[in-house]
């Protein structure tokens, strides 16, 4: 009796120091969202005076209204879009047909071309932009698919690195969980006269939509923030994503950090809302097999 006692104080001291941990972290976490929510309600001209910290005085949506024309908001919302959906399909649907061959066949190099998807993601960006910004300039696209006649400032161009850089990951994890998914199941389709295309399609791909969701959350957060190779890579400033309009907002002698905090809040948003509506998928495909021997 006096042992049981013992381990559930010990569980509970334990749990305290969990929970304790865990609300210290999430209130650091919390701390620039809160500043930039707050900021962005309030004019410019009342922080300059008092300073951030300081209580309002007014709020007002005028630096949301700045941010949406200003930014040309609704603009980068569709480039984004143009570039994150296709991106993102291709990426998961690509990483799933080799996840599905790496996993559920036995054959002479599936380790070796499972190695080579993940050790493309060891690979820094910032190495191969040289080489692959000439490589872009030489490939040539037809009139209606890019501006400039070329791969290089085209949203093909952008889309293409997008799924070469985030295939390695997703092969990597649908890999692991289509391990967990029994044999049994491509040998009774196999009974059944279905075909590779068949078994992939119909009976391993639905079986992986708690993993596809949770990767789909973590690529869209991904790639709807990338900046660094939508500046590289796209020339016309009007055709960049989303990301660019914060860099636009800045001015050369004076910001207005306001209106950069209102205009971080509605590119904040998507992701936000995204990963809400998908939170159970998202956790239910991260834990799946984590309880078993």
């Amino acid at each position: 009796m006096t042992t049981t006692i013992s381990r559930n104080k010990g569980v509970t001291w334990q749990r305290i120091v969990l929970y304790t941990f865990l609300t210290v972290l999430v209130t650091l976490w919390m701390v620039p969202l809160v500043g930039a929510l707050y900021s962005s309600f309030r004019p410019f001209i009342e922080t300059q005076r008092d300073g951030y910290l300081s209580l309002p005085e007014t709020f007002t949506l005028q630096n949301y209204r700045d941010a949406w024309t200003q930014g040309d908001i609704l603009g980068k919302y569709w480039n984004t879009a143009l570039i994150l959906i296709p991106a993102l399909a291709l990426t998961l649907f690509f990483s799933s047909m080799v996840a599905f061959v790496a996993s559920r066949f036995s054959w002479r190099f599936n380790i070796a071309l499972l190695v080579l998807f993940t050790a493309g993601n060891l690979l820094p960006q910032q190495i191969i932009i040289q080489p692959l910004f000439q490589i872009y300039k030489r490939i040539p696209l037809p009139d209606f698919m890019s501006n400039s006649g070329q791969l290089l400032g085209s949203t093909w161009g952008l889309i293409l690195i997008h799924v070469a850089f985030q295939s390695g990951f997703c092969t990597f994890v649908l890999s692991n969980y289509m391990k967990l998914l029994p044999k049994e199941l491509n040998e009774a389709a196999m009974v059944d006269g279905a075909g590779v295309w068949r078994q992939y399609w119909s009976v391993i791909l639905p079986l992986t939509r708690p993993a596809l969701a949770a990767l789909a959350t973590l690529e869209f957060t991904w790639i709807y923030n990338d900046f660094f190779w939508a500046v590289v890579l796209e020339q016309q400033g009007a055709d960049r994503p989303i990301t660019s309009s914060l860099a636009n907002l800045g001015g050369e002698f004076f910001t207005d950090d306001n209106l950069i905090a209102a205009a971080s809040v509605m590119v904040a948003l998507p992701t936000i809302t995204v990963f809400l509506l998908l939170q159970r998928h998202f956790v239910a495909g991260l834990t799946l097999g984590s309880t078993k021997g």
